[in-house]
C-alpha cells in the first residue's frame, strides 16, 4: 500500500476491513524462542532483533471493576503495577470492546467514554478515556492513567482537568539510588516507605490474594497470521459443517489440491455497502468449495475453506525437505534428520550447520521457521529443537532502482535516459542504488548471464566481488574476468590439440611451496566463508603456473580440487581431462606440508587493542599457540599491557596477533 492508501498494483483505493482469518499461536513459544537463543552461533545483531521483536516484559494483570450496568472488569496490564495508587483514570485503544460504544476521537486526541471503573484498592471512581495513543495489539488495550509519572496519560489529563498524584519522593524511576514510595496506602495495602522493587512485589501479591488480578509476563508478539485471500498458496485442509463449525480434513483425503481456475482475481466488494463482504478467488470453484465428504460419520456436505497459506507455509521448513526430496512416503526420514539435524556435541540443539541468510529475514523467515521447527520437535518429528544452528548475514546484489512519482518501482529494463533524465513510459523517475531483487523490478536473470559466461563464471564472479557479508554493486563488464581466469585454468591443463598437457614432472620448489602456502590459507579462508580471498590466491597459483611454462600434476590436481566448489562444471570436465578417477567431489583437498613452510620468514603484525604494537618475523608455517607465546613474550606489547587486564588474544598466524587488554583508569 502507497502513502495515499492506494495500491501498489492497480492504484486502486485502500479500504480497511475486518476478516475471520487462521492464526498460528507463535506467542505460545514467546519464552522459549527468547531463551533458545542464546547457545545458537547467530550473530548478535540478529539475536538482538529476534528479542527486541518478541518484546518479552514482566509485568502484572490489574482488575478495575466497571460501576453499574451490567458489571464486569476492565483488565489493564502494567509493567509498573507500583504506580497503582497515582491512577486517576483508564485510558483504552479505540478496538477495544468497550470503546465501541463512544463516539470516535479526532486523531491524536482522546473522548470519554460513558463508563466508570472502580480502582481496586481505593474504590474511587475513575473516568475512561478511548486514546489512540493506546495500543490495541499489546497488553490488553487497556491502560491506568498515572499523569504524574507518564508524559503520554499526563497531556491527556492536563486536556480533560484531571487530577495528578505524585506517589514518589524522587523522579520515579529505578536505579542504584530508588525513590521510595509516597501518599500510597489504603486498607491492607501500605507501599509507603517502600522502594519501587518492593512495591512492585507487594502490589502484586496482594491483587493474587485479592482475586483481582496477579504477575503476567507479556509480548510485543503478535500470533501470526496465517491465511491470504488469493489463489496461490496451500490450501487448508479444513473444512466447516452446516453449523459453520471447522473440521480438519483426515490424513486419508489429503492432499488438499487447488482447483483449475480461469479466473484468479477475488471477488469485488462495495466500500460504500457495510454488509459487502470481500471472498477469495477460491470461491470462484464452487464445485469444490461445497463437496460431500465422509469424515468418520457417513457422506455429509461441507464447505472448504477458500482463504490460502502464505508462502511461509513452505519456506519455514523446506530444509527439512531437502534431506529427502524424492521420498513420496513421508516428507523426509527420520535417521536422515538425525544424522543432518541432530544434536551434536558443539550444537546442543541441533540444526543445519551452516544457513546463509540476509538479514532481512530475522524477525519473518527466520523467527517462524525456529517456530515451525519447534512445533515438529515437540510433536516428536524432528530430534533437533532448531532449524539452524550457524547463521551467516551475506550481503546483496546491488543495482539501480527507478521510482516513479509515487514512489513504486517501474521496471529497470524499460528505462530509458533522455537529456539527462531517466524516463519510464514518458513519465520522469528518479535513479536509486539499492539490492537487486523482484519487487524492485531490477533483477538480471541468471539465465542471461549463464547464456553469455556460463554458469560457472556467474558462481565465480559472484564469490570474488568482495568479502561475503558486504553488498556490492552488479557489473555486468567485470564478470568476463571470472570467464577469462577459467579459459587460463583450462589452457594449463588442456593442449591445443585437445589432448592433456599434464605431466608427472615434479614442480619447482618455489612453485611447491605456493602450493602449500596457497592449500593451508585455503582451508582457513573456506570454512571461514573468505571465498573471494580464496579465489584471488587460486588466481595467482594459476598464473605462477602459466609462467613456470610446465603443467606438473602436483600442483594442477589441488588446483582443479580447490577449484570445484566455485566452477564445478569446468573442474569436473579438468578432472577427467587430467586422467583422474572418480568425480572431483569425492575426492578431500590435501592439506599443506608444514615442512615445507617453515624455513619462510613472514612478518606479524602485533596489535594491542587494535594499534599496532610491534612487527616480528615469524616462521610462515607457525601454528596459533606458538604465534601467540611469541606476541605476548614481545618487550613492547609487555609495556603496553603491563597496566591492564588481558582480556583475550585474536590469532590470525601468520600475520595477525590481536591482543584485547581491559585498562582500568
Amino acid at each position: 500500500m502507497t502513502n495515499d492508501s492506494r495500491s501498489e498494483r492497480g492504484n486502486y483505493p485502500v479500504f480497511r476491513k475486518t476478516l475471520r482469518q487462521w492464526h498460528l499461536r507463535i506467542t505460545a513459544y514467546a519464552e522459549r524462542l527468547v531463551a533458545d537463543l542464546e547457545p545458537l552461533d547467530w550473530p548478535e545483531s540478529i539475536k538482538l532483533q529476534q528479542r527486541n521483536w518478541i518484546g518479552q516484559s514482566a509485568g502484572a494483570a490489574i482488575e478495575f471493576p466497571i460501576v453499574g450496568g451490567s458489571g464486569g472488569r476492565v483488565t489493564v496490564y502494567s509493567t509498573r503495577p507500583e504506580t497503582i495508587f497515582g491512577a486517576t483514570f483508564l485510558a483504552l485503544s479505540p478496538s477495544h470492546p468497550l470503546a465501541k460504544t463512544a463516539p470516535a476521537a479526532p486523531a491524536g486526541q482522546a473522548t470519554r467514554s460513558e463508563h466508570l471503573v472502580s480502582h481496586p484498592v481505593t474504590g474511587q471512581q475513575l473516568p475512561v478515556y478511548i486514546a489512540d495513543y493506546v495500543l490495541s495489539d499489546y497488553g490488553t488495550g487497556a491502560v491506568m492513567g498515572v499523569p504524574a509519572h507518564d508524559d503520554r496519560d499526563a497531556v491527556l489529563a492536563r486536556a480533560e482537568r484531571l487530577p495528578v498524584r505524585s506517589i514518589f519522593d524522587g523522579d520515579g524511576l529505578p536505579g542504584e539510588d530508588e525513590p521510595t514510595l509516597i501518599d500510597s496506602a489504603h486498607g491492607n495495602l501500605n507501599l509507603n516507605g517502600t522502594t519501587i522493587s518492593h512495591a512492585r512485589e507487594l502490589v502484586t501479591e496482594w491483587l493474587e490474594r485479592s482475586g483481582l488480578g496477579g504477575r503476567q509476563y507479556r509480548y510485543r508478539l503478535r500470533d501470526w497470521l496465517f491465511s491470504r485471500q488469493r489463489y496461490w498458496g496451500e490450501p487448508f485442509p479444513i473444512v466447516y459443517d452446516e453449523f459453520d463449525v471447522p473440521h480438519a480434513v483426515p490424513m486419508s483425503q489429503l492432499p488438499v489440491e487447488l482447483p483449475a481456475l480461469d479466473d484468479y482475481k477475488p471477488f469485488a466488494y462495495d466500500p460504500d455497502d457495510a454488509d459487502s463482504v470481500p471472498k477469495a478467488p477460491l470461491g470462484r470453484a464452487p464445485e469444490w468449495v461445497h463437496a460431500e465428504l465422509d469424515l468418520g460419520d457417513g457422506p455429509r456436505r461441507y464447505r472448504r475453506e477458500t482463504d490460502t497459506m502464505p508462502n511461509w507455509a513452505g519456506s519455514s521448513w523446506y530444509e527439512l525437505r531437502y534431506l529427502d526430496p524424492g521420498l513420496e512416503a513421508s516428507a523426509w526420514d527420520p535417521g536422515n534428520e538425525r544424522y543432518w539435524l541432530g544434536p551434536d556435541i558443539g550444537k546442543p540443539s541441533g540444526g543445519a550447520d551452516l544457513y546463509v541468510g540476509g538479514a532481512e529475514h530475522a524477525v519473518l523467515h527466520l523467527l517462524y521457521a525456529r517456530f515451525w521447527h519447534k512445533v515438529l520437535h515437540d510433536l516428536g518429528h524432528v530430534s533437533s529443537s532448531e532449524p539452524f544452528h550457524r547463521l551467516y548475514n551475506q550481503g546483496v546484489i546491488q543495482a539501480y532502482v527507478y521510482r516513479d512519482p509515487r514512489g513504486i518501482a517501474v521496471e529497470a529494463t524499460e528505462v530509458q535516459e533522455q537529456d539527462g533524465e531517466f524516463v519510464w513510459r514518458g513519465e520522469r523517475v528518479t535513479r536509486h542504488l539499492g539490492k537487486m531483487g523482484k519487487s524492485l523490478k531490477n533483477s538480471i536473470t541468471p539465465d542471461e548471464v549463464c547464456e553469455l559466461y556460463g554458469a560457472d563464471t556467474l558462481r565465480l564472479y559472484e564469490m570474488s566481488m568482495g568479502p561475503l557479508d558486504t553488498s556490492r554493486p552488479w557489473d555486468t563488464r567485470a564478470v568476463v574476468g571470472g570467464l577469462r581466469f577459467l579459459q587460463r585454468v583450462w589452457r594449463n591443463v588442456v593442449a591445443d590439440d585437445d589432448g592433456s598437457r599434464v605431466t608427472d614432472d615434479p614442480p619447482s620448489e618455489s612453485l611447491t611451496r605456493q602450493l602449500h602456502r596457497v592449500l593451508r590459507s585455503y582451508h582457513q579462508d573456506v570454512p571461514q566463508l573468505r571465498l573471494n580471498t580464496a579465489i584471488s590466491k587460486l588466481i595467482e597459483l594459476n598464473n605462477s603456473v602459466t609462467r613456470a611454462g610446465t603443467a606438473p600434476r602436483e600442483v594442477l590436481v589441488p588446483l582443479v580440487q580447490m577449484l570445484a566448489p566455485f566452477a564445478p562444471h569446468v573442474a569436473e570436465e579438468l578432472w577427467e581431462r587430467m586422467g583422474e578417477r572418480g568425480s572431483v567431489s569425492q575426492h578431500p583437498v590435501p592439506r599443506a606440508d608444514h615442512h615445507l613452510l617453515a624455513d619462510e620468514l613472514v612478518t606479524c603484525v602485533i596489535q594491542v587493542n587494535g594499534k599496532v604494537r610491534a612487527r616480528i618475523s615469524v616462521p610462515d608455517g607457525i601454528d596459533a599457540e606458538s604465534l601467540e607465546s611469541l606476541a605476548l613474550k614481545n618487550e613492547r606489547v609487555q609495556q603496553t599491557i603491563r597496566n591492564g587486564a588481558l582480556v583475550r588474544v585474536i590469532v590470525k598466524p601468520p600475520n595477525v596477533v590481536n591482543v584485547v587488554v581491559r585498562i582500568d583508569l
